[in-house]
């Protein structure tokens, strides 16, 4: 077996209208047409999509809410980190610095999904 390309991260998310709100307007994501009735956002980020599925009885807790780089979680690359820091927190987004010294943080969507931001 050979693996080609990474093709999409599917999470899951317990109110999409919420969810829309900050992978739309607080990331700036880029929404992509979906051929599914079932309620859910996919969003194109270079050549990878994000899959928003909706599980109403979602309820994440991060086993490592310290540290939350140890748990469960996907990474974006940003030009800036200071800017992405300065516009979560103008949004009122919770963050981490990364504990690694790495040119990184973590934050969370409303459900509790970690995202890990990455100056590259």
């Amino acid at each position: 077996m050979k693996i080609t390309p990474y093709l999409h991260t599917a999470i899951l998310v317990s109110d999409l209208g919420r969810a829309e709100q900050f992978y739309s307007s607080v990331l700036g994501l880029e929404k992509v047409d979906r051929p599914f009735s079932y309620a859910g956002i996919w969003y194109q980020i270079g050549p990878v999509q994000l899959h928003l599925i909706v599980d109403e009885t979602l309820n994440l807790v991060p086993t490592n809410p310290k540290k939350l780089g140890r748990n469960p979680h996907f990474a974006l690359g940003v030009s800036n980190l200071e800017a992405a820091k300065a516009h979560l927190l103008a949004h009122n987004c919770s963050l981490q610095i990364s504990a690694s010294g790495r040119a990184a943080l973590f934050t969370q969507d409303p459900d509790g999904n970690v995202i890990e931001l990455t100056q590259v």
